[in-house]
């Protein structure tokens, strides 16, 4: 029995194996939690959240669980929100230790959390890029999120990334609310497309896998209403625990980062002699700069608007 903020919590088979090769259990993974809410906490709290869960470990089945159980506790927050395809959906949302700790019993193993808060479902504060090479070669990956920081900062907004724990980086942008989620996404798909132009043979906005030729994928697509991005500090369900980690873009310049470097493992070491790297993003707002809207790259890489009759179908 756990007691986490004043609340009462069961952790039931302390021993189950959720990472069986490299023998981390449920009660060590409440531990995590438990450690790094503190840290975690500013950066999902208020945000609607979509669990991953696992109650036979990481090699067995997965649930992809949106909607919250009525069994949950009562001081557990909710956020019911539109699906905009008729009818409304509750979603859990982890605003203290005690919940954290609550849904890794319920073997949450990660996390996954909307870009916009409950205050303003339908109005984002965030937009992701998210850097999906084709290969292991991270030496792309870390010199395109540079290059796309430098986009955004010549277009006034400031830039924040994290490792994601799987495959690339996130690079994450705090806005002003305001703008709905059609008009964020957009403006994301502008500025990868931008992106894309300036080394269209190694990046690509391609969404069919099948079509990308090996180029590293700029995808925008977690800026659409309800779609969802894995939470910082969130543990993913990989071999080896890995941490999606925020970082200063000065530890871009390190050769051996990769995606999955901080993990359960080695996690106390990475944030011991580091604050969070994300500790200023709500200070670091901006509007979303008008002036790119109805502007994107034609297929030669030229900037060009769109006509009136585009931007009117769209």
């Amino acid at each position: 029995m756990l007691t986490v903020d004043g609340h009462a919590i069961t952790v039931t088979h302390p021993d189950k194996l959720l990472f069986p090769d490299n023998g981390i259990t449920k009660g060590e993974l409440v531990d995590y939690y438990r450690r790094i809410a503190e840290r975690m906490l500013p950066h999902v709290r208020d945000r609607p959240i979509h669990m991953n869960r696992f109650p036979n470990g990481i090699g067995g089945i997965a649930i992809q669980q949106k909607r919250i159980p009525e069994s949950f506790p009562a001081w557990i927050t909710r956020a019911t929100v539109d699906l905009h395809r008729g009818g409304v959906i509750t979603h859990a949302v982890i605003d203290n230790a005690a919940t954290l700790a609550y849904l890794v019993n319920y073997n949450m193993v990660s996390v996954h959390v909307w870009q916009s808060r409950t205050q303003a479902p339908e109005r984002p504060d965030q937009v992701v890029f998210d850097l999906d090479p084709a290969s292991d070669d991270f030496s792309l990956v870390r010199s395109t999120a540079r290059t796309l920081r430098s986009l955004l900062e010549k277009i006034g907004l400031n830039a924040f990334i994290k490792t994601t724990g799987s495959r690339g980086l996130h690079v994450v942008v705090p806005i002003s609310v305001g703008p709905d989620f059609e008009t964020v996404h957009l403006f994301a798909e502008h500025v990868a497309q931008r992106l894309a132009a300036t080394d269209p043979d190694r990046l690509t906005t391609e969404f069919i896998k099948q079509k990308r030729g090996g180029r590293l994928f700029l995808d925008v697509n977690r800026n659409a209403y309800a779609q969802t991005a894995v939470a910082p500090y969130s543990v993913r369900e990989r071999r080896g625990a890995p941490v999606a980690m925020p970082i200063e873009w000065s530890e871009l310049d390190d050769d051996t980062l990769r995606s999955d470097t901080v993990n359960v493992g080695n996690v106390w070491e990475w944030v011991r002699d580091r604050d969070d790297a994300w500790k200023d993003m709500d200070v670091a707002r901006r509007p979303l700069p008008s002036r790119e809207e109805g502007e994107r790259p034609d297929r030669s890489g030229r900037r060009r608007g769109l006509s009136r009759q585009e931007r009117a179908r769209r």
